[in-house]
Formats: structure tokens, C-alpha cells, sequence
């Protein structure tokens, strides 16, 4: 691609990660758009308001627009991606593919970009049959392959964290720390608490994602963007407990279970059996090509600060209240008092506080 200013597409790109490449890439001096489902305004980057799911809206933006580049931050099912395929690599210069590290078998050196993927080696037919997220991603970049095209680059960031969001192993924030902030006990478990793990800034990803854009020698190749570093769940843990003890001053309780209880619940099992028992260790010579990752944020120093970011104005989304019922069971804890809004959610509460689903 030549070396003028580019208009680019963030297709999905209103999240965390979106949000801090739209705004590198317009500060770069690129002409940048996202799509969002509601109307946003923002400075320097125009908002295209409709569903990205929809065909008929995509291909309309991308007939009207003449894009150069296309960064797809879309979540799809295998077959849905399959029937939008051929539209977004003919209406572009580059597209950029988000799939993920979990795509990876388990390894036992640092992983590189040819290391087997689980779609490849993995053997349980139960899983293979399932399209679950690290099998459709893996293989949605297989139609890529065989698109007879080239001009995709794949991109796979593992865990990403921001100061909204904060994962300790399979849950997200709103399952541990929304629960120490209101007296109850966290949930966590020794088999996956041994387990080494990659923990990567969201903005530092996104400064790797902007590295390839444009660039040729990225075509019909795929990266992953870590963090050079890796800790055990425990380290993390402690890091955690110990940063809102410091902002509330009591020590958060914690049961520490030996197995983790989504192993009896069909379909979440998954992430913890072909993921979080996996030791995930990277080996980024291949991005550093475009982007020096021994620059990007410590990954405690990281992990503090946008904790603390958190715990300044913390603002839960979605607190998932039948799974709180689930946990509330296993620590034999309740909800206070009007901490529930809604009769939905007081019934899913108390359904699953009373009974163990079998399911997430």
C-alpha cells in the first residue's frame, strides 16, 4: 500500500481494544470508522450507526465508503463467516482478521505462530464437535486460507486487560472482585491458580494491531500480541488481593477450591480444559518485526494501575446474578437486602442459589 492517508473500517471496534486503536490510528493521521449499534460521536472519527451483522448493511458501507483497510472486530459462528467471506476480502486492500491465542494446542516451549493449534491435534471428539470460541476462530482463519486470497492478515491477542477489565482466570471481574467489594467471598481454584498465564495491556495490543496496518509483508500472515512476560494465576491473585485491601482496608476473603467448578457445567468447561490448564507462554519474534513488545506495560505495574483506575469509580456492568446464585451457594453466602434491582433477576438469583445448574 502506498504511503497516503488511509480510510480505514473498525468494524465491531467499540470496545476496549477498538477504542484505543481507533483513536491511535486518527492520531496517526488516518482516516478511521466504526461501526456501533447506537449513536456515538467522537473527535476526529466517524461513528457509522447500524447492526455489522446484517449483510445488507455491510455491504452498503462498504460500496459507499471504499475502504483500504477492514479491521474485523466481529464475534461469528463459523458458518456466518463463511457467507460474509468473499464480500470482505473484495472490498478492501487489507483485511484484518481477529482471532485469538486460545487457538493454540497446549505447548510446552513458548509459543510461535507455527505452533500446532488445538482445531489441528486436539483428539476428544466431544470438543471437536462443538464450535466453540478457540475451534471457530481457528477455524474461520482455515477459510481464509482457502479463500484464494491474500489479502488478509490474522491477528491473535490473548488475555487483554483494561482499567474495565480485569479477568482472574475464567472470570471476569464482575465474578470476583464485584464480590469482594460487597463482603462476599471469591471463588477461585488451585488448578488453574498453578497455571502460568499471559496477561497483555489492551492498548499495547492495539499499538501492535496499528503496526501492520498497511504494511505488505503483513499479507496472508498471522500474528499473536503479548506481552513478553508470564506469571501464575497465584501471582495474579495475590496482586489483586493485595491492591483492594490497600483501597478498602480488609484483606478480601477467598475460598480456594482444589478444581474449578466449571468443570461439572457442559459447554463452560471448555475454557477451563483446552485454556486455563494450559501454561501459555509466548514467543513474539515474529510481531517484533513491526512493534518491540519488550516496550509494552510490566504486567503487575499494569494490572495495578487500572485496578486502582477501577476501584477509583467502579462501575460494574452485567454482575451475572445466576451465576452469583451459583457462588453464593458454594461459599453459603447471600445477597444483602435490595442489591438486587429487578424480580428477574432476584428469581434467576435465587434458582440458582438454591439449585446447581448444569449448565453456565
Amino acid at each position: 500500500m502506498n504511503n497516503q492517508r488511509l480510510k480505514i473500517l473498525l468494524l465491531g471496534g467499540t470496545g476496549a481494544m477498538g477504542v484505543h486503536l481507533s483513536k491511535i490510528l486518527n492520531n496517526q493521521g488516518e482516516d478511521v470508522y466504526v461501526t456501533t449499534r447506537r449513536e456515538r460521536k467522537g473527535m476526529g472519527i466517524t461513528y457509522i450507526q447500524g447492526n455489522a451483522h446484517e449483510n445488507a448493511f455491510l455491504s452498503d458501507i462498504l460500496q459507499e465508503y471504499h475502504f483500504d483497510v477492514l479491521i474485523d472486530f466481529m464475534i461469528y459462528n463459523t458458518s456466518e463467516f463463511a457467507d460474509r467471506v468473499d464480500l470482505l476480502l473484495s472490498s478492501v486492500g487489507q483485511y484484518v482478521f481477529l482471532s485469538s491465542s486460545r487457538v493454540y494446542a497446549d505447548s510446552q516451549t513458548p509459543i510461535t505462530e507455527n505452533s500446532p493449534r488445538l482445531l489441528d491435534v486436539y483428539k476428544d471428539e466431544e470438543y471437536l464437535k462443538t464450535d466453540e470460541y478457540a475451534l471457530s476462530k481457528a477455524r474461520q482463519e482455515d477459510i481464509l486460507h482457502r479463500s484464494g486470497k491474500n489479502n488478509w492478515t490474522v491477528i491473535r491477542p490473548y488475555i487483554t486487560y483494561s482499567e474495565i477489565r480485569l479477568q482472574l482466570g475464567v472470570l471476569e471481574k464482575e465474578l470476583w472482585l464485584y464480590r469482594a467489594l460487597n463482603g462476599r467471598t471469591i471463588v477461585f481454584s488451585k488448578d488453574i491458580a498453578e497455571k502460568s498465564t499471559t496477561l497483555t495491556y489492551g492498548y499495547d495490543v492495539a499499538l501492535g494491531i496499528a503496526s501492520i496496518i498497511g504494511k505488505e509483508t503483513a499479507l496472508g500472515e498471522a500474528f499473536h500480541i503479548t506481552s513478553d512476560e508470564s506469571h501464575t494465576w497465584k501471582e495474579i491473585l495475590e496482586l489483586y488481593l493485595d491492591t483492594v485491601e490497600k483501597r478498602i482496608g480488609v484483606r478480601p476473603k477467598l475460598l480456594l477450591l482444589d478444581k474449578s467448578p466449571r468443570l461439572e457445567w457442559a459447554g463452560a468447561k471448555w475454557q477451563v480444559v483446552v485454556d486455563r490448564y494450559y501454561d501459555r507462554r509466548f514467543d513474539n519474534s515474529k510481531i517484533k518485526q513491526y512493534i518491540d513488545t519488550s516496550q509494552f506495560v510490566q504486567t503487575k505495574k499494569g494490572l495495578i494501575s487500572c485496578l486502582e483506575s477501577f476501584l477509583s469509580n467502579p462501575q460494574f456492568r452485567n454482575v451475572g446474578w445466576g451465576m452469583q446464585g451459583v457462588y453464593d451457594r458454594i461459599t453459603r453466602e447471600w445477597v444483602s437486602f435490595g442489591e438486587i434491582s429487578t424480580m428477574k433477576d432476584h428469581i434467576n438469583y435465587l434458582l440458582r442459589r438454591i439449585l446447581l445448574p448444569k449448565n453456565k
